[in-house]
């Protein structure tokens, strides 16, 4: 375990990865983003924080063929790893914890 916790955006991308499942490659993950957060983050932004992640262990891809109208090119699907859940969790749980009590005051009226 770290005294280091997950960025905001390290852990949204995490967060839908695990939502989108099989579904969670690059052009997904944004548009899922989009969706959930309101927030479209860049393609560079996205990628560098997928490598980030994948750097740290948290985050795995594998390839999968695609159609001929992409040319080819295989995609890259995302999964996060155990260790990636278990850093999830520890955040989650820090926050949750320091939320606690303040139900009144963060909910919108």
């Amino acid at each position: 375990m770290t005294d280091r916790f997950l960025g905001e955006f390290e852990q949204m991308v995490l967060m839908a990865v695990l939502q989108l499942g099989d579904q969670a490659r690059a052009i997904d993950l944004r548009r899922h983003l989009k969706e959930r957060t309101g927030r479209r983050p860049s393609r560079g932004a996205l990628y560098a924080t997928l490598d980030r992640l994948e750097q740290k262990g948290l985050l795995s891809w594998e390839t999968e063929n695609t159609s001929p109208v992409r040319g080819g090119i295989p995609r890259r699907c995302f999964r996060v790893t155990g260790e990636g859940l278990q850093e999830l969790r520890r955040c989650w749980k820090a926050l949750s914890n320091l939320a606690e009590g303040l139900d009144g005051i963060l909910e919108e009226r």
